[in-house]
C-alpha cells in the first residue's frame, strides 16, 4: 500500500513538472496552479491520484502566496495614487461590488452555493482565492475553475479591446532593471514574512489567516523599506501554487466535473458583464482623475495584473499608475473578501 502511495506522488509530480513547463511555454497565468489542478484532477478521475495534501503544506503553500501578494504593495508604486486616492478607493469598492454581486448570482445555480459563487468571481487575486476558498467553506474546484476562466478572458480580451476600442498601439520598452538580491535574501525574507505572519494570523484568528497574515506583514515590510527589494524565490512560488492546484484537483469526480462544466456558460456571461461594467468604472476613472481612457480601463480591468502591466508597458501609457490601482484592488479584495465570504456562509447556513 506504502509503494503504491509513493508511486502515485512520483507519477502526480512528474506529469505536473512536465505540464508546468509546458503551460510556461505559453504564458498561462500562474503555470503551476494550473498545472496542478489539470494533472491532480486527470488522476483523481482515473483513480490514480493520492488521497489528499496534507494541511501543513497547504497552510505554508497559502503563506507563500501571501508574501508574492504583499510584495506587490511597493511605495513607488502606491506613491503614485495619493493625489486620487478617493476615486481608485471608490472604483476598487464599485469592482469589488460589481464581481460580487455577479458571485451571488452564479450562487443562484443549484449545486453552486452563494459563498462559493462570491468567491469564484470576486475579481482579484485568483491565486489568493483558490488558496483560500477551502478554508472559508466553499468548493475550490469550482472556484479554481472560474477564477481562471476570468484571468484567461480578460488576457485574451485586453489587447483586442485596447487596440480596437481604444487606439493603443506598442511602443518600444523601456530597458531592463537591475538585478534583484542574492537569493539568500529573498528566501530569509519569505521565511520571515511566512512565520510572523501565520503566528500573527494564529493570534487574531482572522479568516484565512494562512494567507492574510503573510500578505499583511510582508505589505508592512515593504511600506517601511525593510524589504531590501526582496522576492520569493520563484522556484518555490511555484511548488506553492503546485500545492494548491494539487488540493483542488484531488477532490473531483466525475459528477463534480459535469457540475463545473455545467455552471461555465453561465458563469462565462457573467464574467463578460463584469468586465464590460469594469471598463465603465474605468471610463468613469479617467474622468475623475484626468488620466487617459485607456489608463482607466487598464486600471480597473477585473484581473491579470501582470498582463495589465504588459499592455500598458507596451501602449506607453503611465504604467505606474495603472499598476498601483490594480495592486491597491487586489490588495482590498483579499483583505475583504473572506470576512464577507464568511458572512455569506453563515447566512446561506
Amino acid at each position: 500500500m506504502r509503494a503504491r502511495g509513493w508511486a502515485r506522488w512520483a507519477l502526480l509530480v512528474a506529469l505536473t513538472a512536465v505540464v508546468t513547463v509546458a503551460m510556461a511555454a505559453v504564458s498561462v497565468p500562474s503555470p503551476g496552479l494550473f498545472a496542478g489542478l489539470v494533472v491532480a484532477t486527470g488522476l483523481a478521475l482515473a483513480g490514480w491520484a493520492p488521497a489528499a495534501v496534507s494541511p501543513p503544506a497547504t497552510t505554508l503553500a497559502q503563506a507563500v502566496i501571501g508574501v508574492v501578494i504583499g510584495v506587490l504593495a511597493q511605495p513607488s508604486t502606491l506613491a503614485g495614487l495619493a493625489a486620487a486616492w478617493l476615486p481608485v478607493l471608490l472604483v476598487s469598492v464599485g469592482t469589488l461590488a460589481i464581481s460580487m454581486g455577479a458571485g451571488l448570482l452564479l450562487g443562484l445555480r443549484p449545486g453552486v452555493t452563494p459563498l462559493t459563487g462570491m468567491l469564484a468571481l470576486t475579481a482579484g487575486g485568483a491565486s489568493g482565492l483558490v488558496a483560500v476558498t477551502r478554508d472559508l467553506g466553499g468548493d475550490e474546484r469550482v472556484v479554481a475553475v472560474v477564477q481562471y476562466l476570468r484571468v484567461g478572458l480578460v488576457t485574451a480580451t485586453m489587447p483586442i479591446v485596447a487596440a480596437l476600442v481604444f487606439g493603443a498601439s506598442a511602443t518600444t520598452a523601456a530597458g531592463a532593471g537591475t538585478g534583484g538580491p542574492p537569493w539568500f535574501v529573498d528566501t530569509g525574507f519569505l521565511v520571515g514574512c511566512a512565520a510572523a505572519g501565520l503566528a500573527l494570523a494564529r493570534v487574531t484568528r482572522v479568516p484565512a489567516g494562512g494567507l492574510l497574515g503573510p500578505m499583511v506583514v510582508a505589505i508592512a515590510l515593504n511600506l517601511a523599506g525593510w524589504s531590501f527589494g526582496a522576492t520569493p524565490p520563484t522556484l518555490v512560488v511555484e511548488v506553492a501554487y503546485v500545492v494548491i492546484g494539487w488540493q483542488a484537483g484531488m477532490r473531483f469526480t466525475r459528477e463534480s466535473l459535469r457540475m463545473v462544466i455545467g455552471v461555465l456558460p453561465l458563469a462565462t456571461a457573467l464574467i463578460v458583464a463584469v468586465i464590460v461594467a469594469c471598463a465603465g468604472l474605468g471610463l468613469l476613472l479617467s474622468r475623475v482623475t484626468g488620466a487617459t481612457a485607456l489608463e482607466g480601463y487598464l486600471a480597473t480591468t477585473p484581473g491579470g495584473v501582470y498582463a495589465v502591466l504588459a499592455t500598458a508597458v507596451s501602449a506607453g501609457t503611465e504604467a505606474t499608475f495603472v499598476v498601483a490601482v490594480q495592486v491597491l484592488r487586489v490588495i482590498a479584495m483579499l483583505l475583504v473578501a473572506p470576512a464577507l465570504a464568511r458572512l455569506v456562509g453563515r447566512r446561506g447556513g
